[in-house]
């Protein structure tokens, strides 16, 4: 570990700050976007069930609003 932060550190700014980063997209820009598609898709179906799930228990509670509870028989 020593031995690479010898090497960075008689090397120019530009070169430790925008060089080496964009290699890294390069050369592992598949891979970040193949897990940000991932994660932006399982957050989406996240909030998509959380929405219908919400949804259908306000229909449920609208249209079964007038109901009282019966003491054993439902749930």
């Amino acid at each position: 570990m020593d031995g690479i932060r010898e090497t960075f550190a008689g090397m120019p700014w530009w070169v430790k700050w925008v060089a080496v980063p964009l290699l890294a997209l390069f050369v592992f820009g598949g891979v970040i976007t193949s897990i940000l598609t991932v994660l932006i898709g399982v957050v989406f179906k996240v909030l998509l069930f959380i929405g219908l799930v919400a949804g259908l228990v306000f229909v449920v509670k609208k249209v079964g609003g007038g109901r009282t509870k019966s003491s054993s028989g439902d749930w």
